[in-house]
């Protein structure tokens, strides 16, 4: 049986793309394997997944600001190298997948040293640090726009990375689930796995002009429901989705989103109307800046930026954005979206060593 192994963590825009591939992984007769960090996010993620077997290691993060952690982590990545290498060779998979994030930087480079064949998947317009590293060691980088492959000599466009349950909601089933009469239109509101705070303040301040036209489902983040908006008619908040997450999608007219690659291509491909509001450079490295731009230019997108935003910007922007959906629906409708699934698939299968 070919063996795989899938890294990447951080946060759940490093993970959701693997599990994208589980399914046709299983199909094409791989055993799948993960190796991630002891407690991040993907851990938790995976937890339920039967058909994969998670491996921890110590990881250490890749910082560009100044942190005392800076001190110690370069300790924890030459330990999760280490911890790496002994599972490749106990493990020996036939290639290696790389999300980015940064648990998969010793796993890369692991996998180089035991010559085990990499590709990886870079979600953003341009490179995160782990997938920088990752790159000369790489066999192909995959890449979710078409910029990013341009003048890198062993990137390929291949597209976003889709979970097939996306797109598979009812919009009748999300809105019963939200208790609302799909009289009004639905804005769903969402800043990431890890919530925004920032965004969540704006909606509060401005539900009274909000629900006034819309239905307001609101995913806060963990930790971060506000008991003062609880049992407020045409809101509903829940610290995150799962398993309902499509039927939410379904019912949802309008989004106010971050603009982490994931989830805006998921935007692009069910065709919805949405506010991008990303993380500002303050607190990023600037890649939802460039992927925001990106999807503004194209017609996809009205965009807020965080330095901007506040109850009467956020109010003025959904309502033009709703006034003017058609022509952002149309622009999505035109350019389509492609799937890397099968793409990214076939690339895994022609760099894997044979069996």
């Amino acid at each position: 049986m070919k063996r795989i192994v899938l890294t990447g963590g951080g946060s759940a825009g490093h993970v959701t793309p693997n599990l994208a591939l589980v399914p046709g992984l299983l199909e094409r007769g791989y055993e799948v394997h993960y190796i991630g960090s002891v407690d991040g996010v993907e851990r938790s993620l995976l937890a339920d997944e039967p058909d994969i077997l998670y491996h921890p290691i110590a990881s250490g993060k890749l910082r560009r600001y100044k942190s005392l952690k800076n001190l110690s982590d370069p300790f924890r990545v030459i330990q999760g190298l280490g911890q790496a290498r002994r599972l490749l060779k106990e493990l020996r998979p036939h290639v290696v997948f790389s999300k980015g994030g940064y648990v998969a930087v010793p796993v890369v480079l692991a996998a180089a040293s035991r010559k085990v064949p990499i590709v990886a998947h870079e979600s953003d317009y341009t490179p995160g640090l782990a997938n920088k590293i990752a790159q000369p060691y790489a066999k192909v980088l995959c890449t979710t726009f078409p910029e990013t492959a341009e003048g890198r000599e062993n990137a390929v466009y291949t597209g976003a990375l889709l979970r097939e349950k996306v797109f598979s909601g009812n919009r009748r089933r999300g809105l019963e689930l939200l208790g609302f009469n799909g009289q009004k239109p639905v804005m769903l509101v969402m800043g990431g796995s890890l919530g925004a705070q920032a965004i969540n303040e704006a909606v509060w301040e401005s539900f009274k002009r909000l629900k006034i036209r819309f239905d307001v489902v609101h995913l806060c983040g963990r930790g971060h429901l506000n008991p003062q908006m609880e049992g407020e008619a045409g809101y509903r908040q829940l610290e995150y989705a799962d398993e309902s997450l499509p039927d939410l999608f379904a019912a949802a007219d309008l989004f106010v989103s971050r603009a982490g690659s994931n989830s805006i291509f998921e935007l692009l491909a069910l065709q919805k109307p949405n506010l991008l509001i990303p993380l500002p450079l303050s607190a990023s490295r600037g890649d939802q800046l460039l992927n925001a731009r990106s999807f503004e230019k194209r017609g996809f997108s009205k965009v807020l930026p965080q330095e901007e935003l506040d109850e009467d910007t956020l109010y003025t922007a959904t309502a033009d954005l709703f006034e003017n959906r058609g022509k952002y629906i149309e622009a999505m409708r035109r350019e389509g979206y492609r799937n890397a699934l099968s793409s990214v698939l076939d690339i895994i299968d022609k760099n894997a060593l044979p069996e």
